[in-house]
C-alpha cells in the first residue's frame, strides 16, 4: 500500500482478521509478518498485541467521538482502533504518521465514504481526546484497563479492587520473552552466548533465560536444533512442580504442544519415560515432532482422552495442565480476553474436575500429582483442586503484576 510502512499493513491485515474472522492474533501475526525486517516486525507486534488488548477502552472512546463500532463498516473501525492506539497508548508515534497512515489503509480496504471518517475521528481525537473513566469500579475498570465486565467484576470480588486493578493492568504491559534451555542438548551459558542478544538468567530456574530486547525465537538457528524452547517462567515451574527423577515412569495429561513435556524429559536426563497424552491427532503429530527436534528420546505420545485412559498402568508422577479460559496469558495473547465467557470457563471448570479424577486413578501409591493452570480464576483453580480425593500438599500462583510473568495456578497433590 502506497505511503503505509509494512508494519503498519501487517498489523491491520491481522486486527481485521482477529475480529471480522476469529483469527488468534500471535498466529495471524506470525503469519503475516514473515519476511519483515526485524524493527518492523517488532512495530507490527505492538501495534497487533495493543490495538487488540486495548479494543474495550478504543470503542468506548470511538462511541464518544463518532458512534458505537457495531454500526460502523469493520474497515472503518479497524482503522479508528490502529490510528487511536497509535495516538492515545503509544509513545513514540507521530501524530501525521497514525493519521495518515490509518486513513490511507481505510481508503484502500473499503472504497468509499468511510475513510473521511476516519480522519475526521482521528483528528477530533488529536484536539479532545475525551476522559476514560474511573477505575474505582469494576465497569469503570473494565474499560480504563480493556477486559470484559463480567471478569472485572470477577476479580474485583476474588482478588479485591486494588489487586484486580494492577492485575488488569500488568496485562496490557508487553510480555516478558524468556527461554527454556533444552540441557539434553545444550547448556544455559552455551545457548545465551550464541543468541546474539542481551539475556540474563532467570531466578530460581537454571534452565531458563530471559531475553532483553526484540528476538524472533523461532526464527534463530538454535530453536531449529532443539536447544531452547520460548517457555514463559511461570511454565517452567509446572514441571519443576512435578519434579521428576531419572528412571521414573511419569504421564503428562492434555500435553500438546509439548513445552512441559520435553521439559519433564530433560529434568529425567532423558532415563525413565514420560508418556505424554493428547487427544487432537493433529496436535499429538506436532508434539511428537516437539520431542524428535528436542532429542527427548524418552518421551512417548499417545493419542487418547485422559478420562478413557486404562486404569491399569500407573505412573510415579502425573502431570495435568487442563484445557482452561487461558486468562493468565493475556500479554502474549491479547485476543484471548475477548474470547473467554463465564459460561465457558464454567464448562471448562467442569472438565477439569473429570480430568483430575482420571489423573488421580492413574497414580501409584504416594506418588505425586501436579495440576496446573495457566489461569487466574477461583472456579478453574482452588476450587478443582479442592475437589480431589488426593490433598493438596503445596500451592502456588504466578501472576503477571506480582511476578513479571504469565499466570499461572499450580497445586501439588499427594499422600
Amino acid at each position: 500500500m502506497a505511503g503505509v510502512t509494512p508494519a503498519r499493513r501487517v498489523a491491520y491485515t491481522v486486527v481485521r482478521r482477529v475480529f471480522e474472522q476469529g483469527a488468534y492474533a500471535d498466529r495471524a501475526l506470525h503469519g503475516e509478518a514473515q519476511g519483515l525486517e526485524p524493527r518492523e516486525r517488532a512495530l507490527a507486534t505492538r501495534l497487533v498485541f495493543g490495538t487488540v488488548q486495548r479494543r474495550g477502552s478504543l470503542d468506548w472512546i470511538i462511541t464518544q467521538l463518532a458512534r458505537p463500532p457495531a454500526e460502523l463498516d469493520p474497515p472503518v473501525t479497524a482503522a479508528l482502533r490502529l490510528g487511536l492506539y497509535q495516538l492515545l497508548f503509544l509513545d513514540g508515534i507521530a501524530e501525521h504518521a497514525a493519521v495518515d497512515t490509518s486513513v490511507e489503509l481505510c481508503k484502500q480496504a473499503a472504497p468509499g465514504g468511510g475513510f473521511k471518517l476516519v480522519n475526521a475521528v482521528l483528528r477530533r481525537a488529536q484536539r479532545e481526546t475525551p476522559k476514560l473513566p474511573s477505575d474505582e469500579t469494576p465497569a469503570g475498570a473494565a474499560v480504563r484497563h480493556s477486559y470484559p465486565r463480567w471478569l472485572a467484576e470477577r476479580w474485583f470480588e476474588e482478588l479485591g479492587p486494588e489487586r484486580a486493578r494492577a492485575l488488569m493492568a500488568a496485562g496490557n504491559r508487553p510480555a516478558e520473552l524468556a527461554l527454556r534451555v533444552n540441557t539434553l542438548v545444550a547448556q544455559p551459558e552455551e545457548v545465551a552466548a550464541a543468541l546474539g542478544v542481551p539475556t540474563h538468567a532467570a531466578p530460581d530456574l537454571p534452565e531458563g533465560l530471559v531475553v532483553d530486547g526484540p528476538f524472533d525465537a523461532h526464527g534463530h538457528p538454535l530453536w531449529a536444533q532443539g536447544a531452547y524452547m520460548p517457555q514463559s517462567r511461570a511454565a517452567m515451574h509446572v514441571a519443576r512442580a512435578v519434579d521428576p527423577q531419572p528412571g521414573e515412569r511419569v504421564l503428562d495429561l492434555c500435553a500438546a504442544p509439548g513445552g512441559k513435556t520435553t521439559h519433564l524429559a530433560a529434568l529425567m536426563g532423558g532415563e525413565g519415560q514420560v508418556v505424554a497424552v493428547e487427544r487432537h491427532a493433529g496436535r499429538a503429530r506436532a508434539l511428537s515432532e516437539t520431542a524428535r527436534r528436542m532429542g527427548a528420546a524418552n518421551v512417548r505420545v499417545e493419542v487418547g482422552d485422559a478420562r478413557t485412559r486404562p486404569r491399569t498402568e500407573r505412573f510415579d508422577r502425573v502431570l495435568l495442565d487442563p484445557p482452561c479460559s487461558g486468562l493468565g496469558t493475556v500479554q502474549g495473547h491479547p485476543d484471548i480476553r475477548w474470547r473467554a465467557a463465564p459460561d465457558r470457563t464454567a464448562r471448562m471448570a467442569a472438565e477439569q474436575r473429570e480430568l483430575l479424577e482420571a489423573a488421580e486413578a492413574l497414580l501409584v501409591p504416594r506418588g505425586r500429582l501436579v495440576y496446573s493452570t495457566c489461569t487466574l480464576l477461583r472456579a478453574e483453580n482452588e476450587d478443582v483442586a479442592g475437589a480431589a480425593r488426593l490433598p493438596v500438599v503445596a500451592q502456588r500462583t504466578l501472576a503477571p503484576d506480582t511476578d513479571g510473568t504469565d499466570g499461572f495456578f499450580i497445586a501439588t497433590l499427594g499422600a
